[in-house]
This record gives C-alpha cells, sequence and structure tokens, in this order.
C-alpha cells in the first residue's frame, strides 16, 4: 500500500530532540549561573565591590591608581603606612611640575611634588615635596609646609604662597 501523493510526508518525532535540547541548555545555564555566583561570593569575601558604588570622590579599589614608588617610599619612610591611590594628578607646563594628591586607607590626604615626572630625578627636600596633613576644600586642596608655605592645588591651577611672594601656574590633569 503506497500513500496518496496528497498527504503530507510522516512528521518526526520532535519530543526527543526538545528534551535533548533543553538539558543542554539548562547545563549551560546552570554553569553560568554558578560561575557568577562564585565570583560575586568572592568579591563579597575579599571586600570588593560588587556594583556601582556612590560617589564620594574615592573610586573602587579596582580602578584606584597607585601613587608613585617614590612617593610610596617616601611615606613609609615617614612611618605613614598602607598604599597611597590617586585622587588627583596635575602637571604645570612653565614649571615642569607634576603634583599628586593620595589618599592612604584610613582617608588621610598626602601632597607630593616632583619637578618631571615619575621617570625624573627625584631627590626629596631637592626636586621632590611630600606633605602630609592635605586639607580638601571642594576640589582645592591645601597642604601646609614645615617653614609655612602654602600649596593649594586642584585641576586647573597651582597656588604656592611663600613668605615674599605668590606663584600661581596652570595645570593640566593627567
Amino acid at each position: 500500500m503506497s500513500l496518496s501523493d496528497d498527504l503530507p510526508p510522516p512528521r518526526r518525532p520532535l519530543f526527543f530532540p526538545v528534551v535533548i535540547a533543553t538539558v543542554f541548555l539548562t547545563i549551560i545555564g546552570m554553569s553560568a549561573g554558578f560561575a557568577l555566583g562564585t565570583r560575586h561570593k568572592d568579591a563579597q569575601g575579599s571586600g570588593q565591590s560588587v556594583g556601582p558604588l556612590p560617589d564620594n570622590g574615592t573610586p573602587p579599589e579596582d580602578q584606584a591608581v597607585e601613587c608613585p614608588a617614590q612617593m610610596q617610599d617616601t611615606a613609609r619612610r615617614l612611618g605613614f603606612a598602607g598604599t597611597l591611590t590617586q585622587v588627583l594628578r596635575v602637571r604645570s607646563a612653565d614649571s615642569e611640575t607634576v603634583v599628586w594628591i593620595c589618599r592612604d586607607p584610613d582617608g588621610s590626604l598626602y601632597y607630593q611634588a616632583n619637578r618631571g615626572d615619575e621617570t625624573a630625578k627625584w631627590v626629596e627636600g631637592e626636586t621632590a615635596l611630600f606633605l602630609s596633613g592635605v586639607q580638601q576644600d571642594g576640589d582645592t586642596y591645601t597642604a601646609v609646609a614645615h617653614d609655612g608655605n602654602k600649596f593649594s592645588v586642584n585641576d586647573h591651577q597651582l597656588k604656592v604662597v611663600t613668605k615674599n611672594r605668590t606663584e600661581t601656574h596652570d595645570v593640566q590633569p593627567e
């Protein structure tokens, strides 16, 4: 007995291919969920952020830029502990000075200036100046040296006030 030409061909059963596809997709979904869950759990255990944080002026740890090694060394030599992370870095073209404002893990701010940059000659007291006790007022950071000289910096200006004069330098963020 032959099938009539008017009848459609017999349908292939779809049950088993659908079940197999569902099983594979379930396995893939479970694997992805497990991997993401493990990553989320690891980030919480290490104290890292797993989502966006409110803007409080401090970048998340995984985005923070460490301050130059020379500055880290100077801070340790002066008894400050912890890794300093960059809050502001500007360069003055006319004085060829780079200024860093850095924060320690406790939130204290530090000022570092050097003629050139971190690859230039770095001699504390000659070409470089490290100051602690930096105060923040809006977007301006101010540090006062032991001799009374005052250094104020923001993302567009460096102002140095000494007993005899006031210098103002335009700066560019880096």
